[in-house]
């Protein structure tokens, strides 16, 4: 299975580079790296609060590499040495979820960040979120880095899947609300917030599609159809997500059906550059992803 295969191996982003000692000396189990990512990353929102503005760059870091750059300049020490909340490295689910993604590919275990919506932390609201999976005993397994064994009544390193899950797809909720069965504007960042509805829905639809082929982007990071919604017919956001859900039950067709519309569509993968908007506002900024470089736009 070329996907499972691909899985093993870090992209760009879930490459520890220099760091990969640190990530080895952590213990192989699940729950060990999921606490590490823990340890090392906090949620710049839920977590954090207010951060000072000399601060808010770190929730851009990308490249996991990056994050452990922010993390060892800071401590210098082992990822599962403890540190004080307010010094962790400010990220989000997303990082979380790469920290963990790049352990287990460093292990040889087959893993991937999964994007979509979370149930289970505010009620009547879906915020976005990413996920872990990794493949054990013959199945994509799902774990939700973010969250304590304590966090719910669902085993948070084996997420239950299907109807009234506490995690769904970004795919599942595209074609639930084009089935009239979601209330899309629901789905977003958080209660109140602008960032939400089916707009939303849609460029997380493409997010998961790049996470899944090793382009673990920002969820604030645009390209492509992201940045020109119109260049992509609501029916073939219909036709991903189709594929999506199809791939995550198994159907090899689908799967090696979506990678060949990944890298060859244009609007679907990220080039060279990508435009990032910070959570935190200001200007879009144009990110050169082979040199790491940063300019205004």
């Amino acid at each position: 299975m070329v996907a499972l295969e691909d899985s093993t191996r870090q992209s760009p982003y879930s490459d520890p580079g220099r760091h990969a000692a640190l990530l080895g000396a952590l213990p192989g189990d699940l729950a060990s790296l999921c606490a590490a990512s823990r340890n090392v990353i906090a949620h710049y929102r839920a977590e954090l609060g207010e951060l000072p503005p000399q601060r808010r760059g770190e929730v851009d870091s990308r490249w996991l590499e990056v994050v452990l750059d922010v993390d060892q300049e800071r401590h210098g020490t082992g990822l599962e040495r403890p540190r004080v909340l307010g010094d962790r490295v400010a990220g989000c689910c997303r990082d979380h979820a790469l920290l963990v993604v790049g352990a287990l590919r460093q292990r040889g275990v087959p893993a991937r960040s999964r994007v979509g919506f979370a149930h289970c932390f505010t009620p009547g609201w879906a915020h976005d979120h990413v996920v872990v999976e990794r493949w054990e005993r013959g199945r994509w397994r799902r774990a939700d880095p973010e969250l304590t064994a304590s966090a719910g009544s669902f085993d948070v390193l084996d997420l239950p899947v299907g109807d009234g899950a506490p995690f769904e797809t970004a795919a599942q909720a595209w074609l639930g609300w084009r089935a009239g069965e979601r209330d899309a504007s629901r789905y977003g960042v958080a209660p109140g917030a602008p960032w939400c509805g089916p707009g939303f829905v849609r460029d997380e639809v493409l997010h998961e599609l790049a996470h899944r082929h090793g382009d673990e982007l920002l969820l604030w990071d645009g390209w492509g159809a992201v940045e020109d919604p119109g260049s992509l017919a609501l029916e073939e956001v219909d036709e991903l997500a189709r594929l999506l859900v199809l791939a995550d039950g198994g159907d090899e067709a689908a799967e090696a059906d979506l990678a060949a519309r990944y890298r060859g569509d244009e609007r679907l993968h990220p080039g060279e550059q990508v435009v990032t908007r910070s959570p935190f506002g200001g200007p879009a900024r144009l990110v050169d992803l082979a040199r790491r470089s940063t300019t205004p736009l």
